[in-house]
């Protein structure tokens, strides 16, 4: 996949690696992609242990990609985790609360060796990055292009609030800075659009619609969820509307009507239309391609 090339990916479904019976439903929950963890959810005296597990899981057949996600790197545990897990099925290494683009080169060196001692093919396995603290959002271009592994960043809202001792509230006003940083790096580093943060109320549907749909006007294509309820909607936020996908299709024959007879800008039902929005409706139904081929 090249750097500037789109997957479509919408939702990440977080799983701790140390509960088998989770494990086990959580690749048929519908998601696009699911993270087994290492880090959070598995508590200090099980790290090890469930290394084993979550390569063995994601040895299994699954219908959707596959990621791990190592320990940071402040931990001591990151390398280990790494040498442990990559096996020719994994997609991907999910790397925590990231800061500077040297961690991501570490890592990336990391992956490296052991995609070598596994006989993948370099540079094969993903490195998606989690922005969650103030660092790391000033330092978001550079971590965007420190690595050819790093198709898409990620952001994490939890310990991003944490941090910087912020109220997370219904609004997430405060989240407006970071997801405005990590679109722009995104874009610039010619990667992904990036993926939105998790929403800890996992009763709450309607908090999770409005937390994406503040993701998706902020141009993520997708957000991480902790709880299996959490996917399908996430899905349908992140995937063109019937209306959309409609409108869309007027748009670009009318415009491909337009230019044939050399006009550039035209106005459909009161809207005014060139090149710009043109191309938005093109990235619209390639999206809904992409979605109905899944």
């Amino acid at each position: 996949m090249g750097r500037s090339s789109f997957s479509g990916l919408r939702s990440f479904l977080f799983a701790p690696g140390n509960h088998p019976r989770k494990v086990e439903k959580v690749f048929s929950s519908g998601a696009d992609a699911v993270i087994l963890d290492l880090e959070d959810a598995v508590a200090l005296a099980e790290k090890e242990a469930t290394r084993s597990v979550v390569r063995a899981a994601m040895e299994a057949d699954r219908a959707c990609l596959g990621y791990i996600r190592v320990n940071s790197l402040d931990t001591g545990y990151c390398e280990d985790d790494v040498a442990a897990v990559v096996s020719s099925r994994l997609d991907g290494i999910v790397l925590p609360k990231v800061e500077e683009p040297g961690q991501l080169r570490q890592v990336d060196a990391w992956i490296s060796r052991a995609e070598q001692s596994v006989g993948l093919e370099p540079g094969s396995l993903d490195l998606m990055p989690i922005i969650e603290t103030a660092a790391g959002v000033e330092h978001a271009n550079a971590i965007a292009s420190a690595s050819a592994r790093v198709r898409r960043l990620s952001f994490g809202g939890g310990d991003y609030t944490l941090d910087l001792d912020y109220i997370w509230s219904r609004d997430e006003e405060v989240l407006s800075y970071a997801r405005a940083r990590l679109s722009h790096a995104s874009r610039l580093a010619g990667i992904e659009p990036p993926i939105d943060t998790v929403v800890l109320q996992i009763r709450d549907q309607q908090r999770f619609r409005e937390s994406a749909e503040r993701g998706r006007k902020f141009g993520f294509t997708g957000k991480l969820c902790i709880h299996p309820d959490q996917v399908s909607l996430c899905n349908a936020v992140f995937s063109p509307s019937a209306e959309e996908v409609e409108h869309a299709r007027a748009v670009v024959r009318a415009f491909e009507q337009a230019e044939a007879e050399g006009s550039a800008s035209i106005q459909l039902d009161g809207y005014f239309i060139d090149y710009p929005i043109v191309y938005k409706a093109q990235r619209v139904l390639a999206l809904h391609e992409r979605v109905q081929q899944d």
